[in-house]
């Protein structure tokens, strides 16, 4: 017999059935919320695993096409790779939970979500992220919960609590907020320039909310909760730091980690750890934890010179960006690129357009996503770090960060009425050294705008850390984190925005969350930072979109026609629009509304091909002068082509002004002609004249 629980949430009926399915995982949990059903279980090894200096946590999202009655695309009629959508849920559920898991557990644990049924109201993705946190709870795992997600819209400048597929399609913010009992521990965050003020108000909304979730939670775990499983500490002992102590003072690790240059602190970090390894040569168990313990004792020096002494490793004020460089037209022959550098952080940003038919199809649950014309993709080589690694495709890593700094420029971008291009960013990696999402951001956007690209604002984007004390006023925010802070400290707030209102947020941390002040003085410093960069160096290197496009880029003209015409256009077997193309050389696409878009690298060929289209859609009127090809001759005249679907016949007594003998006299196949329209008859038949005389007459082109 299982228990079912419910609740109402946001106007739905949120539904949990404990005990129905999966009674062999540690924890699982059967969500129903409106007609989406997810699957959320916990499981976790029995021991540690061996030689791990981490917790060894995976978050699946799996997204199957029979949730939506649909097959699965591809040859094999099967799910393939997860999806970026999944892998971005992935990440989302991921980052609030971490942090609760204890940080000396070893122990492998899966949080596995499996996708039975979607109704596009309600988001399976929010399921998901509520189904985690409740099957980890009730589960004997060690978990420090319960945490709860929420998410927001705003449409007419009302907030909209979990919103479904079509509003979130209409929606000014996407906003997701995790919460723990009393503070927030996630956000995440893509808006149509929304203003601080604003953000700051909808997530404490979600936050609220989110509270009421967790008593629904608490209520369950009550009832149905585990006794949590002991498990073997793999924490440092203290005596090791002590004896590590007598041998590297904290004055001389302070010394080696206060460098402003990365390379010169690993090697000060290594002369340190080889005099370590000297002192415990004779000593096997603590060489096998010393480098762990080398690694907190680094991570408490660098938080204490930072929260009691006010100094960060590289020397700079709390509240000061690294040196910042920024230049566009790196690259010759591509659309458009720009290089942008922060500190150590280095990254390449190159744009390329083309026609609408490169847009990315989705295949998904949310039926109102089906394709991408923007596309922004980050890759992160090992040289950017200096290690001797071969790249082999983008991980959750890459993918989240490509994400990210897509969302923080998509608010901006032009329409596709007014720029009729499919858009690709790409951000490489130069050199890493903290906070490459947000150096993405402002490559990117110098790109788009040396590309051409009519995007409409300017938008920067930073990262803020944090390092907190024993309370929680005990805190210091620090703008523009590097590397080292990122690693040592509490947390990473990267926000995007342009000088008016934020575009995106992301937010990770690696405590059990954040006050309101603490998010409130990280959204003010991005604001101030985001507009330092901007007034400081990317609008030096270039300060609006060019007027023109590079030459290397396709030329587009658009065309509306009534969509009743598109099998006109296309032809038998596509016959005519491949005619077309073949003669003047650009690419047609056609989408279902009547809208074409046409392609190419020469503008007169484009202009050429619009006409013959042209030619084809527009009915032909008595008087009408046009210009044809003869086609076929007979004894009685000859016949001409006024469009791929479109022939006339001009009678032998209307080639010339005089009699004609012959139509041979006066017309060969393949001669091009200037016609007359005279009439239309009653079966459709288009007369026509070339007599000068009729011609000198009015007529339209």
């Amino acid at each position: 017999m299982y228990k079912s629980y419910s609740m109402e949430l946001a106007g739905r009926t949120l539904t949990v059935d404990i005990g129905r399915v999966c009674a062999q995982a540690n924890g699982a949990a059967l969500m129903h919320y409106g007609e989406t059903t997810v699957l959320s279980s916990c499981t976790a090894s029995e021991k540690p695993r061996d030689g791990v200096d981490f917790f060894p946590l995976s978050v699946e999202y799996e997204e199957k096409m029979y949730a939506v009655g649909k097959f699965p695309g591809g040859f094999k009629k099967r799910e393939a790779r997860p999806a970026d959508s999944a892998i971005l849920t992935d990440r989302v559920i991921d980052r609030p939970m971490r942090p609760l898991f204890p940080k000396d557990y070893r122990n492998d644990v899966l949080l596995d979500n499996l996708v039975l049924s979607v109704d596009q109201d309600c988001s399976p993705e929010l399921l998901a992220m509520l189904g985690s946190s409740l099957a980890a709870c009730i589960s004997d795992v060690p978990f420090d919960g319960p945490c709860a997600s929420t998410q927001v819209g705003m449409i007419n400048g009302e907030f909209i609590m979990n919103p479904g597929n079509a509003e979130k399609t209409a929606s000014d913010l996407l906003l997701t907020v995790a919460s723990t009992r009393d503070k927030v521990i996630m956000i995440e965050a893509g808006a149509n320039e929304i203003s601080d003020e604003k953000m700051i108000e909808a997530i404490y909304l979600a936050h609220g909310l989110n509270q009421q979730i967790i008593g629904f939670f608490d209520s369950i775990i009550a009832e149905c909760g585990k006794k949590k499983h002991e498990y073997v500490s793999c924490s440092i002992p203290e005596t090791l730091f002590e004896r590590i102590r007598e041998i590297v003072p904290e004055k001389e690790m302070e010394k080696a980690v206060f460098a402003d240059d990365k390379k010169e602190r690993d090697e000060n970090l290594s002369v340190l750890s080889q005099k370590l390894e000297e002192a415990f040569s004779e000593d096997e168990e603590a060489l096998s934890l010393l480098p762990e313990a080398i690694y907190q004792y680094e991570k408490k020096t660098v938080r204490r010179m930072i929260l009691k002494d006010h100094k960060r490793p590289d020397g700079r004020r709390i509240d000061e960006i690294r040196p910042l460089e920024a230049e566009v037209d790196l690259i010759p022959r591509v659309h458009g690129s720009a290089m942008f550098k922060r500190g150590q952080t280095q990254i390449l940003n190159i744009t390329t357009l083309a026609p609408l038919s490169e847009v990315q199809k989705v295949e998904g649950l949310n039926e109102y996503e089906t394709e991408k014309r923007y596309l922004h993709q980050y890759n992160f080589p090992g040289y950017s770090v200096g290690e001797a690694r071969a790249s082999r495709g983008p991980g959750r890593r890459e993918i989240g960060h490509g994400a990210l700094a897509e969302r923080a420029l998509l608010p901006v971008l032009p329409s596709v009425e007014d720029f009729p291009y499919a858009i690709r960013s790409v951000s490489e990696t130069m050199e890493s050294n903290g906070s490459t999402s947000m150096a993405s951001t402002c490559a990117s956007c110098m790109s788009l705008m040396a590309a051409g690209v009519p995007i409409r604002k300017m938008v920067a984007g930073i990262s803020c850390g944090l390092v907190t004390g024993e309370s929680d006023e005990d805190y210091l925010v620090l703008t523009d984190i590097q590397g080292l802070e990122d690693f040592f400290g509490d947390m990473d707030f990267k926000v995007t925005g342009t000088r008016e209102g934020i575009t995106a947020i992301q937010m990770d941390i690696k405590i059990h969350g954040l006050t309101r002040d603490i998010v409130e003085e990280a959204i003010r410093r991005a604001h101030e930072a985001r507009l330092f960069i901007m007034d400081g160096v990317m609008k030096s290197a270039i300060a609006e979109p060019r007027k023109e496009l590079s030459p290397y880029a396709p030329k587009i003209i658009t065309l509306q026609i009534n969509p009743e015409k598109i099998g006109d256009v296309i032809g038998k077997q596509g016959k005519v629009i491949n005619g077309i193309s073949e003669e003047t050389g650009a690419k047609i696409d056609i989408d279902d509304s009547g809208m074409i878009s046409i392609s190419g690298i020469d503008l007169a060929s484009l202009e050429k091909a619009k006409s013959i289209i042209e030619s084809i859609v527009n009915d032909v009127e008595p008087g009408q002068i046009i210009d044809g090809t003869v086609v076929r001759i007979m004894n009685f005249g000859a016949f001409v082509q006024l469009s791929p679907n479109k022939d006339g016949m001009v009678h032998i007594s209307k080639l010339a002004d005089g009699r004609v003998n012959r139509v041979e006299d006066v017309v060969q196949i393949g001669d091009k002609v200037r016609v007359k329209v005279l009439e239309i008859d009653k079966m459709g038949r288009i007369n026509l004249t070339m007599r000068p005389m009729d011609l000198s007459g009015s007529g339209r082109d």
